[in-house]
């Protein structure tokens, strides 16, 4: 468990490191990403087995519903990212005649990610793609209750990267609680409801912005006309999938 003199120190480091603009250059932005995408595949067997000891999956679903989808991810950003951080032109109105109006895409700054224990790899680094893609330092907190894929991504973070741009934060509720009272730019909380009221209500202390990734509902249709035996057999997968802890199940 990280102490909270700790946890502070790695804020000011990050926000001193956004601050002498290293992350506003889209190529460090690309090479980090293609540097966690190198990590991912250097220790693909490491995850693999946190994921079994973690939640029982095997090496094929641990691919198909973690691994594999942050990897294609990763792809998908670099291969887009140079476009996506381009200036567009916007009308301006005749109120404001000569001027030029255009969005220029801007990071945040220092962003906290928490991420659920259901998908405890995946959906740790999806929102580390994104966040690293817009320029901003990131602090990762891991689901406690994933403790071997917890240690797999602190390993992997630490080896790459410093505290200043990229920190793997472990501990329990009153580290979560403690980093959500902090004055971060930006946090991305993925979990239930009652957890993401905790959430918003600390991060409003600071006007912190927050994106919540809270539990789904998973209503199915089955129409007349529909190949019945075909429907159960993919209701059933779709359902038992990830043991069936998934939101839109």
């Amino acid at each position: 468990m990280n102490d909270l003199n700790s946890v502070k120190e790695i804020l000011t480091k990050q926000k001193e490191y956004f601050s002498k603009g290293y992350t506003l250059d889209v190529n460090h932005r690309i090479s980090s990403l293609q540097l966690i995408c190198s990590a991912i595949n250097e220790h693909i067997d490491d995850i693999s087995k946190a994921l079994y000891e973690d939640c029982g999956k095997s090496e094929q679903e641990s691919y198909m519903t973690e691994t594999g989808m942050v990897l294609e991810e990763i792809e998908h950003t670099i291969k887009n990212l140079k476009k996506w951080v381009k200036h567009s032109k916007k009308h301006s109105p005749i109120s404001q005649f000569p001027a030029k109006s255009y969005v220029l895409p801007s990071p945040r700054g220092s962003a906290l990610i928490i991420a659920p224990w259901n998908y405890p790899f995946q959906l740790a680094v999806m929102p580390i793609i994104g966040a690293v893609a817009a320029g901003n330092t990131v602090v990762l907190k891991p689901s406690e209750l994933a403790p071997a894929t917890a240690n797999v991504l602190e390993k992997i973070f630490s080896e790459v990267f410093e505290d200043e741009y990229i920190s793997v934060i472990q501990g329990d509720a009153e580290i979560s609680s403690a980093l959500t009272s902090m004055n971060f730019d930006f946090i991305f909380f993925t979990g239930s409801e009652n957890i993401g009221r905790k959430v918003y209500s600390a991060a409003a202390q600071n006007l912190t912005p927050v994106v919540l990734e809270l539990g789904g509902k998973s209503p199915c249709i089955v129409a007349q006309d529909a190949d019945i035996a075909l429907a159960a057999r993919r209701i059933v997968w779709g359902k038992f999938l990830n043991s069936g802890q998934t939101c839109v199940a």
